[in-house]
C-alpha cells in the first residue's frame, strides 16, 4: 500500500502561510536535497484546489530535475469548487473523495506526496488517510498568517519517527499517527 506524505515548511508558531515570503533565507543544498528525496519517493501528487491554482501558472513552465518531477507526476487536485485541470496528468476529485484516495493509495506505485493544502491534510489527517506528515520547522516566530491546524479540532496524537537539524537551524520533523 501507498503512503500519503504530506510536507510544510512551518514557522516556530505553526504558520505555514506565504513560505516565499519567510522561508528561503534557511534554504540551502542540505534542505534542497532533503526536499527532494521527498518529492524522489514520489510518483503522485495530491492537492486542494489553493495549491493547484497557485502551482499551475509556475511548474509547467519549469524546468529541472524537480520541475520535471513534478511535471511528470501524476495530479490529483480535491476541490469542490473547480470544473475542470488542465496541467498535463491532472485529474479532478470532486464526490467520493474519501473512497477515491483510499484507491489511489492500494494502487502500486511510490508514495503520494502533498505540499500544502493545509485543508486536505487536516482533513486526511481526521480521516485516517495520512500516514505521514512532514515538518521542516524554521527558526522565525512570524506572529501572524494561516497556521497549518485550524482551532476547534479533535486532538490527534502523532509519533514522531525521524528528526534532524540542518545547519540553519530548521528541524525536519516526520510523524505518523500514533492510532
Amino acid at each position: 500500500m501507498r503512503k500519503i506524505v504530506a510536507s510544510f515548511f512551518v514557522s516556530l508558531d505553526g504558520v505555514m502561510e506565504s513560505p516565499q515570503e519567510w522561508h528561503f533565507p534557511y534554504f540551502d543544498e542540505e534542505m534542497g536535497q532533503a526536499v527532494g528525496a521527498g518529492f524522489a519517493a514520489s510518483d503522485t501528487l495530491l492537492m486542494g484546489r489553493v495549491t493547484y491554482e497557485e502551482w499551475v501558472p509556475v511548474w509547467p513552465k519549469r524546468t529541472g530535475a524537480m520541475a520535471d518531477q513534478i511535471n511528470a507526476a501524476h495530479k490529483y487536485v480535491v476541490s469542490g469548487s473547480l470544473a475542470a485541470v488542465d496541467w498535463a496528468n491532472t485529474t479532478l476529485i470532486a464526490e467520493d473523495v474519501g473512497a477515491r484516495i483510499a484507491a489511489l493509495k492500494d494502487e502500486p506505485g511510490k508514495d503520494i506526496a502533498l505540499s500544502g493544502s493545509a485543508t486536505l491534510v487536516e482533513w486526511l489527517l481526521h480521516e485516517g488517510l495520512l500516514d505521514e506528515l512532514r515538518l521542516m520547522v524554521h527558526p522565525i516566530v512570524l506572529g501572524r498568517g494561516r497556521r497549518l491546524f485550524s482551532d476547534g479540532q479533535p486532538p490527534k496524537p502523532l509519533q514522531l519517527v525521524a528528526s534532524q537539524t540542518f545547519s540553519t537551524g530548521v528541524a525536519d520533523l516526520t510523524y505518523r499517527p500514533a492510532d
